[in-house]
């Protein structure tokens, strides 16, 4: 084992792999069962609002727990959000986090490195360009909108809460995230 990662280790760092996703009000829609001949509708209105969401798949290095930390934003995920984001994040952990992010432009900036130099604790590494394979929390977006398929929110507050449901959900299921991480193709040393 490395010594920087025995040094973490011993620091109580948690590992957390971020990613932001966007939902609308537009169903999505995916193929169902029917009776022979009948084609199934889906009935909605016709709004494009949506919500974006950026969350996070937490390993703790000393104990290897799990978790799902997360935030919503009406707008699109920026850098504003992307700090303050972080900031909730430093607030919920103690000791150091490692927090691995694609290569977005709304991940670095000023904003961020202003934030990095006030918070020594806090270290961002981030994916190779085009590569959503290798990030988990990939996955729990792709576990949510799967379980949201051919749903019809009225509203936004609506979809909010249905998201939040099924991200409670998957936080919960050590065994999900377990299998996000798992079928990421990271690195095996990595894992």
């Amino acid at each position: 084992m490395a010594k920087g990662k025995k040094n973490f280790i011993r620091l109580g760092a948690h590992l957390i792999f971020v990613d932001e996703s966007g939902f609308m009000l537009t169903p999505h829609v995916r193929k169902t069962w029917a009776p022979v001949g009948h084609t199934p509708i889906i009935r909605h209105r016709f709004r494009n609002d949506r919500i974006s969401v950026i969350a996070g798949i937490t390993v703790s290095c000393a104990r290897y727990r799990l978790g799902l930390i997360g935030a919503f934003s009406v707008h699109n995920i920026r850098q504003v959000q992307v700090e303050q984001f972080l900031l909730q994040t430093l607030r919920h952990f103690r000791g150091h986090l490692i927090v691995i992010l694609d290569n977005s432009p709304i991940h670095r900036g000023t904003l961020i490195n202003e934030l990095c130099k006030r918070y020594s604790r806090l270290h961002l590494e981030y994916f190779p360009a085009y590569a959503p394979e290798i990030n988990p929390q990939e996955g729990v977006w792709a576990i949510t909108k799967g379980r949201l398929a051919n749903s019809k929110p009225d509203d936004i507050d609506d979809l909010e809460n249905e998201v939040t449901a099924q991200l409670r959900s998957i936080a919960r299921s050590h065994r999900i995230l377990r299998g996000c991480i798992q079928h990421s193709e990271l690195p095996l040393f990595l894992l």
